[in-house]
């Protein structure tokens, strides 16, 4: 609480001192909003003279128009946390919801917090992305040197700004804000915050394992069910291997494979085509879905029911043991892929993905089992399959009409093969 105040210039300018501070304290009101600072003074006097220019300088800033009147960043950013965080309620999770906040508070009200919205342009949003660019790296040298000499392998971390998807996460952050400060009349349109000089981006896939690849693997899964390397590991190693076999025959996500429930999965006779598979009912990322597994993914789901005391709450993978498959992965040498992108549990779907591909599945009905678009699917895996190039439909060759020499009569060697 204040314990001391004056007033100054009709009551314009009110001086004021914290318990906690030994300086004065001065604020007032200008183009409607209230200003604060500190004149860094222990003496009245001297404070008294500094406020009077502090305010006087705030006065001819706003009447040569550098002050602008209206809401600021850090209110229309906490209007979208309290909008954001109710309107989606069961439909975005707290994880993500929880990012925006974090977004906001450590990286966009530090820059745009005490700036109007109207000042907000595409040139001070580039501004921000060469901040955090710049920022990054700083915060990169300054860990570097404050490690200790006990740890070789950090001192050689090269300083790196912050990820592609990160800033962009942050623009997107920034972009809703905007956009529940034009909902509310506080913006009269929405800034192009589009990155300039952004270029076409390149066709990229997502880290799968190659048939060969993934036969290695369930091999040295297998192997250490078959042989853990110690016999309280053997329900784990069991349980890895066919949580391999299952998500590379049902393509699910997975935190939804986590989520299952032995009641969630039944087992059925196809009607086309008359093989044993499971019928999934998915609760996830998309909400609740259905997938139809292949044939493979009966076995691996018997075992685990047998093993694990399937009663229908419980669940099918109690737990993913991240640490024993990073592991296997090691010993093969296939952490990364030839691209250097690292493989996860989340690559055992792509490797569904990719698979049925090659098998010349329909992308629609893949899309549809999988709970994602034709887009995505086409993306980032229909564009590195061979199989989904129509060698026939390509290489199509026009008729050409024949040449004929002087005299009707057609000479040999006229017509060249192509």
């Amino acid at each position: 609480m204040d314990t001391v105040r004056h007033s100054l210039m009709d009551n314009k300018v009110q001086l004021y001192m914290r318990p906690n501070s030994p300086h004065w304290q001065c604020a007032c009101s200008v183009a409607g909003r209230q200003k604060r600072a500190t004149t860094k003074e222990e003496s009245l006097a001297r404070a008294k003279d500094v406020a009077r220019d502090w305010y006087l300088g705030l006065l001819g800033k706003y009447r040569a128009g550098e002050l602008k009147e209206g809401k600021t960043f850090k209110e229309a950013a906490q209007r979208f946390i309290d909008e954001f965080e109710v309107i989606t309620q069961g439909q975005r999770s707290p994880i993500y919801v929880k990012g925006h906040k974090d977004r906001i508070k450590n990286h966009l009200n530090p820059f745009f917090g005490d700036k109007v919205l109207s000042d907000i342009t595409p040139g001070l949003v580039q501004d921000y992305r060469i901040h955090r660019m710049k920022t990054g790296r700083a915060r990169s040298e300054q860990l570097k040197k404050s490690l200790p000499n006990g740890l070789p392998q950090l001192d050689d971390a090269k300083p790196k700004p912050p990820a592609r998807s990160t800033l962009h996460q942050e623009i997107v952050c920034l972009r809703q804000v905007l956009k529940t400060a034009q909902r509310h009349g506080w913006l009269s349109y929405l800034p192009d915050i589009s990155p300039p000089y952004k270029s076409s981006g390149k066709i990229t896939h997502r880290a799968w394992f190659s048939p060969d690849e993934y036969k290695q693997l369930y091999n040295a899964t297998r192997e250490r069910a078959k042989n853990p390397k110690k016999e309280r590991w053997r329900t784990a190693c069991e349980n890895l291997h066919d949580f391999v076999i299952f998500m590379v025959n049902t393509g699910l996500r997975p935190d939804e494979a986590l989520r299952l429930e032995f009641r969630d999965v039944a087992i059925v006779t196809d009607e086309a085509t008359r093989e044993r598979i499971l019928e999934i009912e998915v609760r996830g990322k998309r909400g609740v879905g259905f997938c139809k597994s292949m044939p493979g993914a009966v076995f691996p789901f018997e075992r685990l029911k047998k093993r694990n005391n399937g009663q229908p709450t419980n669940r099918l993978f109690p737990k993913f043991q991240r640490e024993l498959f990073n592991s296997i992965l090691d010993e093969l040498d296939l952490k990364n892929d030839r691209d250097g992108q690292q493989r996860t549990a989340y690559s055992l779907r792509h490797t569904y993905i990719c698979l049925r591909l090659m098998e010349g599945a329909d992308i629609y009905q893949i899309a549809k089992n999988c709970r994602t678009s034709v887009e995505m699917i086409e993306t980032y895996y229909a564009s590195h399959i061979k199989n989904t190039l129509d060698a026939a439909a390509i290489n199509v060759r026009k008729p050409k009409p024949s040449t004929r020499a002087k005299g009707g009569t057609r000479k040999a060697g006229d017509e060249a093969e192509l």
